[in-house]
């Protein structure tokens, strides 16, 4: 859906009007999909709408975002527990080359891109569990977050710690170790939430 990815990408801004007309013009769309589009979308918590107000982007505070972890924390452990016990040959290898080049994008300086390549790890993880409720649930949480994630790899020594969380978690997935699978992947999120709290100076 484009109008989804332009509010990921950052195209529509938090708090931007919606205008139907407009948006129709822009996408050639008609008006009955563009009013589908921004319904599905406010289910998946990316934009907001009022009678008589119309519809906005939806803006995540820091406090949305944390909670948003929180969420995530639970079905992401649930789901690499799920990855542990079904990752096959083909699997470890896509995870691998992904770790792999996350590394050669530490090593660039390249942090917005290793960010990249964190989600994609994510997303692989979640098609290796095949668990289907869980995928749906984290796919809306991802894409409420996703604005906020890009901000914790710039902390400072974030980056190095978040390649030796993700290596960790690989490792448990290839042992096909459940429970440290669960424990790599609790013990990244929970960085994940005091990177985000220290990008707000720790005042949440």
């Amino acid at each position: 859906m484009r109008l989804r990815e332009a509010i990921l990408k950052g195209e529509l801004l938090p708090g931007q009007r919606l205008v139907e007309k407009e948006l129709s013009e822009r996408y050639g769309l008609g008006r009955a999909a563009i009013r589908t589009a921004l319904a599905r979308l406010e289910q998946e918590g990316l934009v907001d709408s009022e009678p008589y107000r119309g519809a906005w982007v939806r803006a995540i505070d820091e406090e949305d975002a944390l909670e948003i972890l929180e969420a995530r924390m639970a079905l992401e452990c649930l789901v690499v527990r799920h990855a542990a016990r079904k990752a096959k040959e083909e699997d470890v290898a896509r995870l691998q080359k992904i770790l792999a080049e996350m590394e050669q994008r530490l090593g660039e300086g390249d942090l917005l891109g290793m960010s990249e390549l964190n989600s994609a790890l994510h997303r692989t993880l979640v098609e290796i569990a095949g668990h289907r409720t869980a995928t749906r649930l984290i796919e809306a949480l991802r894409a409420q977050g996703v604005r906020h994630q890009f901000r914790t790899i710039l902390v400072p020594g974030r980056a190095q710690k978040s390649l030796a969380e993700h290596r960790r978690i690989v490792e448990a997935v290839v042992a096909h170790d459940e429970a440290e699978a669960e424990r790599a992947m609790r013990a990244h999120l929970e960085g994940v939430t005091a990177a985000l709290r220290q990008t707000q100076g720790g005042v949440l």
